[in-house]
């Protein structure tokens, strides 16, 4: 298995080889506000956001801490009642919402905020975490090779994981009827796209998000991607 990903920012207009299965699978930070909204989960978001939104240091490339406060409130981490109906332990991806739902038991979820390529819109299904990797590698596909060999040419034989890459921190790679989609639910460098709809790619979350996702979620992890 190669760890060719295709989620990485691409120019507008690439299109993707339609993955064939027996169900069809979907998957593909946020400007800051012009007020200090910080303060609005405070007490009820069941986090404490400076806590986990600091600084980690003792990652493979330690992570600053976010400035979570200049975001709006509705990408960062929240406990709420599910509103999945899903068994406990599946990840429910909501492309249209820009939110994905870790169900929990007792009725309750985690919601994160996340950012969401063009693919992630036009596909819905159900699949499973086959993988998961740590500052995963990352390397272009051939088609944007091909539209953009400046940007994306040095990169033919796949970036190192790193604070540059654009998987981020964490992937969880997704398969369905026991092959790789090609999908993955991954961190970002581009914090400021989640909240956002993109021209290309998946689902991406904050790296301090999808951490706490890929500890939470193993391998045989469920995912449902809703339209």
């Amino acid at each position: 298995m190669t760890d060719r990903d295709r989620f990485a920012p691409a120019p507008a207009g690439m299109t993707r080889r339609a993955f064939v299965a027996t169900a069809p699978l979907a998957l593909a930070a946020c400007a800051a506000p012009s007020m200090d909204m910080g303060d609005l989960f405070a007490g009820d978001s069941g986090f404490d956001y400076s806590e986990i939104y600091g600084a980690k240091p003792n990652e493979k490339f330690p992570l600053p801490a976010m400035n979570w406060r200049n975001l709006d409130p509705s990408v960062l981490r929240r406990r709420v009642a599910d509103p999945t109906g899903e068994a406990p332990g599946t990840i429910v991806v909501r492309p249209v919402e820009k939110h994905l739902y870790l169900v929990q038991s007792g009725g309750q979820a985690i919601r994160y905020g996340i950012g969401v390529g063009r693919e992630g819109f036009e596909w819905s299904g159900r699949a499973t975490v086959q993988r998961k990797a740590q500052w995963p590698r990352w390397t272009p596909t051939p088609a944007m090779i091909r539209r953009n060999p400046t940007l994306y040419g040095r990169w033919a034989s796949g970036m190192d994981g790193g604070l540059q890459n654009p998987l981020g921190a964490r992937a969880l790679y997704l398969y369905q009827g026991g092959r790789d989609s090609s999908y993955r639910i991954h961190g970002t460098n581009e914090p400021r796209s989640i909240g956002h709809a993109m021209s290309s790619g998946c689902i991406r979350m904050f790296n301090h998000d999808i951490i706490d996702l890929y500890d939470r979620a193993g391998v045989g992890t469920r995912v449902l991607i809703k339209g």
